[in-house]
């Protein structure tokens, strides 16, 4: 299965946070900004991604404390910023218990707080 496919079936299969942060993120909402989905970056999918500011957002759960995962995620951060990317995470939990802050952190990496 090509990464294309893979990414349309995450997208059609979010998780609970993803849908949560897709809410605040998607149809330029965020002060105007296209951001996109399950995207591709390479041979990466990339849960959020805004090109034009160079932002990747993930989302990790517990899997990604797990050392194999631990891993493939450090070369997969090389790999994008390597491209130009920063790469900002955030816990299933904060997304969940700590909506505002998650925002508010989103906001200083944008440059819309400073």
């Amino acid at each position: 299965m090509s990464n294309i496919n893979i990414a349309r079936i995450l997208r059609k299969n979010s998780t609970p946070q993803e849908k949560i942060l897709w809410q605040i993120l998607r149809n330029h909402n965020f002060y105007g900004y296209e951001i996109r989905r399950q995207s591709l970056i390479g041979n990466y999918i990339v849960d959020f991604v805004c090109r034009k500011k160079k932002i990747i957002i993930e989302i990790d759960g517990g899997q990604h404390n797990e050392p194999e995962n631990i891993e493939y995620d450090k070369k997969r951060t090389e790999y994008l910023e390597q491209k130009g990317y920063k790469i900002i995470r955030f816990w299933n939990n904060e997304i969940t218990k700590n909506i505002d802050g998650v925002y508010k952190k989103l906001q200083e990496e944008f440059g819309i707080l400073d």
